[in-house]
């Protein structure tokens, strides 16, 4: 069966986003919303034949806001704006990303305030079900007026112009169009060239990709805090529903749940006064930080699935009112604090896994296990790098969690004197994901190995006992050194696939975050 999803006047939701930019669903728009589209472009189609001044349909852009243009000069106006902007620099981005910025600049189209002819906003559509990627540089955008750089890049291939990808092979705008059969702009009319890159669907792609893989790394990340509880012998007292109930953060009392629920059954863990009253913070804190991060990306969550919606051009047209209004929607600082947010959440995330995995390794900490989790120590080294690697990632996060947001450069001749730098938070937020990724899947590693040691696969929880088991099915027994990294990788990706969770989930051994 054929998977779409139907752009009609209802809010588009992050998982129906990511079921279109991962997932192969196409885009159709319904007749009601075209309605809306032919209205707008006809009051714009009115400014321009009556010679009104009105920013971006009839004047320059930017400081040239007081320039006048002619009517018979529009579609120059239009084409000059997207090569003068087309500035993006770097390497390209992700071709979800990408896919992701055309169904948002769809979308905010759609909602009948741009004023676009209904063939531009097609020509968009068809290049997003048939898969034509436009090469978009992830440098050069100030996250206001909008991400102007970046879209520009996506608007070049509309016109037959710039580079794109189709069928993964990067050809020219135009032969990508052409290979794909799908009919090039021959011009773009008054506003359109606007229309298409003044708003703020690049930073919002790349934060909504980022905050929906935050949302289910951080499940990984409850599973490896429960793994080392059993390999540590941690104290399950301070996960009780009665300890939480008294302080009622929503991601604290789901941790928590969360924990007990993958221990049920465990023979490995140990209440307060049978090994020790209590455990350090990296265990005994896990549903208070753990669940700080979680009520992060929810809230995060909410201001992307407001940001989907939105309307983020200028300026906007109010066809009811008969009016055109210059605002600033395009401006990013919105997006910029939360996804500032978004990689300070995260980093937190490897901070206290990369402490678990230093109690795990170090002979002083791990209560009776080897040193570095290895038989004859000295001639093997076991895992001793392995929180090397943690602690250099975990370190790196910590300069990539500097906030964007903070710094603003004037541009446009001071006329655009606050910008938000909302797409660098979001790429760092990226960055940042991709990093801690590796470090839970260090965890996990050697969560496993510890449990190995202590011969205790027969002794774990529900929950852990399956993780275990997938992850042995994949990475076997250390016994002596040997080349590494292939194993961390091995479990990044069971972690990247959601084979675990989904076991979880499947069995009611886990709950949503």
């Amino acid at each position: 069966m054929k998977k779409v999803y139907l752009i009609e006047k209802k809010d588009i939701l992050l998982e129906e986003f990511i079921n279109i930019t991962r997932r192969e669903y196409k885009v159709v728009i319904s007749d009601e919303v075209y309605k809306d589209v032919e209205k707008a472009r006809e009051l714009v189609e009115r400014y321009v034949s009556e010679k009104k001044v009105c920013y971006g349909i009839t004047t320059g852009f930017g400081k040239f806001s007081d320039e006048i243009i002619s009517e018979d000069e529009t579609e120059t106006l239009q084409k000059n704006l997207i090569m003068s902007h087309s500035c993006g620099v770097g390497n390209p981005l992700e071709k979800e990303y990408v896919k992701g910025i055309m169904l948002l600049r769809v979308i905010n189209l759609c909602k009948g305030h741009s004023g676009v002819r209904k063939l531009t906003l097609d020509t968009l559509v068809e290049m997003l079900n048939k898969d034509v990627i436009p090469h978009i540089p992830e440098k050069g955008s100030l996250g206001a007026s909008g991400d102007l750089a970046p879209l520009s890049h996506m608007v070049l291939v509309m016109l037959g112009l710039g580079k794109a990808y189709y069928k993964n092979e990067l050809f020219t705008g135009k032969e990508a169009m052409e290979k794909a059969g799908v009919k090039i702009l021959t011009s773009l009319s008054s506003k359109e060239g606007l229309a298409l890159i003044n708003g703020t669907q690049v930073m919002t792609s790349i934060g909504a990709h980022v905050t929906y893989d935050a949302l289910n790394l951080m499940k990984h990340l409850d599973l490896a805090g429960a793994l080392s509880m059993e390999s540590l012998n941690g104290v399950i007292c301070a996960f009780d529903k009665k300890v939480h109930k008294v302080r009622p953060h929503i991601g604290q009392i789901t941790t928590a749940e969360n924990i007990r629920k993958i221990l049920n059954g465990s023979k490995c863990i140990t209440k307060q006064g049978e090994l020790r009253t209590q455990d350090a913070y990296s265990l005994r804190c896990i549903p208070q930080i753990h669940g700080a991060s979680k009520d992060a990306f929810n809230f995060i969550k909410t201001k992307v699935e407001i940001e989907m919606n939105a309307v983020t051009d200028n300026p906007i047209i109010f066809v009811e009112e008969d009016q055109v209004i210059s605002g600033g929607n395009f401006h990013g600082q919105p997006m910029a604090l939360p996804f500032d947010f978004l990689g300070i959440a995260l980093s937190e995330m490897a901070n206290i896994s990369e402490r678990r995995i230093e109690r795990l390794v170090n002979p002083q900490l791990n209560n009776e296990l080897p040193a570095f989790l290895v038989q004859k120590g000295g001639i093997n080294s076991g895992f001793m790098i392995v929180q090397y690697s943690a602690a250099s990632l975990v370190s790196e996060n910590k300069v990539l969690s500097h906030p964007a947001s903070v710094d603003s450069i004037p541009s446009s001749a001071n006329q655009e004197d606050h910008v938000s730098m909302g797409t660098i938070a979001a790429r760092k937020a990226g960055e940042i994901l991709a990093n801690v990724r590796k470090v839970i899947a260090m965890e996990i590693l050697c969560s496993c190995q510890a449990i190995d040691l202590k011969a205790a696969e027969n002794l774990l929880g529900d929950g852990t006992k399956e993780a275990y088991r997938i992850v042995r099915e994949s990475v076997s027994y250390y016994s002596e050194d040997r080349v590494m990294y292939p194993d961390i990788e091995m479990v990044e990706n069971i972690i990247k696939t959601n084979i675990i969770i989904n076991s979880l989930e499947k069995n009611k051994l886990y709950i949503k975050n």
